[in-house]
């Protein structure tokens, strides 16, 4: 399958925030978010074919570690993802496969699925994509694959938020879900690549959730390395 990088880290996302943990990013993306912050693996998609063989042997160079993020793009639609999340159960790894929930998991191996469903403050620009935009409209929301993710499996879910208009369409999204969703599993991250827009953005959303039971979900790799590559 078509990796974009491997590499060990800290979990920067969600609520395993700070744990070491090794990050396989595969290439390849099924969206177009105007603001992703990973465009070599989703825009631009770049990377070196490798076997789950290869794969495996480079998360095992990390004896420490013992949880693995499979993320991308969209690791969803990597071949043999499921063949790779099977080999790295088996080894007894915790498994996080982030996802903006657009697949279905037809019984992949997870621990944690990390449910990141795409708002409209993702689309891009009509003028300069509108083929992508087009296609990203529709696919950028799934209730059906939603739900199948939300079965037999733990789960969180995270939202990039730009504006606080940007609640109200969540809501409505996760309302349409027809499930009990408690708050403290919503989790808003403040849309943001550089320090100084992360923290000029924390103050309004960390009061949003404070009022409204969600649960603030800061960047710690930004905070700690900055909007680059292997971390």
């Amino acid at each position: 399958m078509l990796i974009s990088e491997i590499f060990y880290s800290l979990q920067g996302e969600g609520e395993l925030t700070g744990v070491p943990s090794v990050f396989v990013r595969t290439s390849g993306c099924n969206l177009r978010c105007v603001w992703c912050d990973t465009p070599y693996a989703s825009w631009n998609p770049e990377g070196e074919s490798r076997t789950v063989d290869a794969i495996v042997a480079e998360v095992q160079a990390h004896p420490i570690a013992r949880h693995v993020v499979l993320t991308g793009g969209e690791p969803m639609i990597a071949k043999e993802i499921r063949e790779l999340a099977a080999e790295l159960r088996l080894l007894g790894y915790h498994l996080t496969i982030e996802t903006a929930a657009t697949v279905a998991p037809d019984g992949i191996a997870c621990d944690l699925a990390s449910l990141s469903p795409k708002l409209l403050n993702s689309t891009p620009d009509l003028k300069e994509h509108a083929a992508w935009r087009k296609k990203h409209e529709a696919t950028r929301w799934q209730p059906d694959v939603v739900r199948a993710w939300l079965d037999g499996r733990g789960w969180q879910f995270k939202f990039v938020v730009a504006q606080p208009a940007d609640i109200e369409e969540l809501e409505g999204m996760l309302a349409s879900l027809g499930r009990d969703i408690p708050r403290h599993k919503v989790l808003l991250m403040p849309e943001a690549t550089t320090l100084e827009r992360m923290r000029d953005r924390a103050g309004w959303l960390s009061e949003l959730c404070k009022s409204r039971g969600y649960r603030y979900a800061h960047r710690l790799h930004i905070e700690l390395y900055g909007n680059r590559r292997g971390t």
